[in-house]
């Protein structure tokens, strides 16, 4: 199971395993982004991680991109 699994599922509060592929396909997406910006494993943090998922999770509205909240968010923490 994926480690940031169940913060990101009580962030959107979703309940049930039915999303649970799809979620771990966007923490992943979103894991993989913030590491290639440079974050050190040791600061990415589970309310990141659901920042970054909300933002693209497509679940009946919003536009499926990263907002420019989180984008700041990860290019502070590279100064870290």
């Amino acid at each position: 199971m994926n480690e940031y699994l169940t913060a990101v599922k009580e962030a959107l509060n979703i309940t049930g395993e039915d999303q649970d592929a799809a979620l771990n396909q966007w923490i992943n997406e979103v894991v993989d982004f913030v590491k290639d910006a440079g974050v050190k494993p040791e600061h990415i943090t589970n309310g990141l991680v659901a920042r970054g998922v909300a933002d693209l999770w497509n679940y009946g509205a919003g536009d499926g991109r990263l907002s420019e909240y989180f984008c700041w968010r990860v290019a502070q923490l590279t100064y870290k």
